[in-house]
């Protein structure tokens, strides 16, 4: 069972400088910030030993984001024992 990493806030100016650094754009289809909702979304999730480092953060877009969390719960639900 995928263990539950403890969620730490990430400060808004982390927030701030992850958006600039990726010019306000989704990281994956390259929609921006006038287009649709960005988030901040970590590259390795906490739960398989990701971080908070600025280098595990990047900007998607909420569409991306979902779409990417529902392939880390598919691909988890495979490894289960039947």
């Amino acid at each position: 069972m995928m263990k539950k990493t403890p969620r730490i806030k990430i400060p808004k100016s982390v927030r701030n400088y992850v958006f600039h650094r990726d010019n306000y754009q989704c990281q994956s289809c390259g929609k921006k910030e006038q287009e649709t909702q960005l988030n901040i979304d970590h590259i390795i999730p906490l739960a398989k030993g990701g971080s908070n480092d600025i280098s595990n953060l990047q900007t998607l877009c909420q569409t991306c984001n979902q779409q990417k969390n529902i392939i880390l719960i598919l691909a988890f639900v495979v490894t289960l024992p039947n």
